[in-house]
């Protein structure tokens, strides 16, 4: 492992100084890509879909909640598998309390193909209490595009068609993570926008943490070679497994 240099006080004052300049040019950025994604037009919704949910039967209007936003974080758990997908897991986990969102008149939910008993049970596992809707027997994973199919619905994901994809060495069926964001006027619903892929990156607070460290992440996208020293070789995996 290549660790950092090995300099005076002052030498690493001025290459912090150096960094912070980048750092201000990225949160600036940051800031003008912000406003960007806000100006986005949005699609009507008019299709109607079906989900399950612990108090029942939901509308896509049901899971506003009474709210004028909803995000959706599209969590990988296939009708066949018992357990979720380690990366949607963690990505869970970063969630934080509710309310602050609810503030800001949003909601959050997750939302699965598998059948409802499923997530209920994984979830009392995993001790979450983020309301979680299956979409079982729904086109909604398929229209969003994070289940692959091309028996239901032309292979598409991050905005890429299935020979794009097939080019860049990526699989083309299965389940795969993604988040979409809608806005409700009244009884309309529209979508506003879905990200796949690393654009969920932001959505997890432990590797914004550990991207403040000397380590980083540990994962084997960081170095060519990946690291053997990583933990699981790289992966990540549920918290009770580690």
């Amino acid at each position: 492992m290549n660790l950092p240099d090995i300099v005076s006080r002052d030498e690493w004052r001025a290459a912090r100084e150096r960094l912070l300049a980048m750092e201000k040019d990225f949160t600036r950025a940051r800031d003008a890509l912000n406003a960007e994604r806000r100006r986005l037009p949005m699609v009507r919704v008019d299709k109607t879909y079906e989900f399950a949910g612990a108090a029942g039967p939901a509308s896509l209007l049901d899971l506003f909640d009474g709210r004028r936003q909803l995000i959706t974080y599209h969590f990988m758990f296939d009708p066949s598998w018992d357990a979720g997908c380690p990366g949607c897991s963690r990505v869970t986990d970063n969630i934080g309390h509710l309310a602050h969102l609810h503030a800001r008149d949003t909601s959050l939910v997750l939302v699965s193909r598998a059948p409802l008993a499923k997530l209920l049970a994984y979830q009392e596992r995993m001790g979450w209490t983020v309301p979680w809707y299956s979409s079982h027997g729904s086109d909604f994973n398929h229209d969003f595009h994070v289940t692959l199919d091309e028996s239901v619905a032309p292979v598409e994901y991050n905005f890429r068609d299935k020979a794009e994809l097939l080019r860049l060495g990526f699989g083309v069926s299965g389940e795969a993570p993604g988040v979409s964001v809608f806005l409700r006027d009244g009884e309309d619903v529209f979508h506003t926008y879905s990200a796949y892929a690393r654009g969920t990156d932001l959505l997890t607070g432990t590797s914004n943490y550990l991207d403040l460290t000397a380590l980083g992440r540990q994962e084997f996208w960081e170095e060519p070679a990946g690291r053997a020293d990583s933990p699981a070789g790289g992966w990540w995996r549920r918290h009770d497994e580690y």
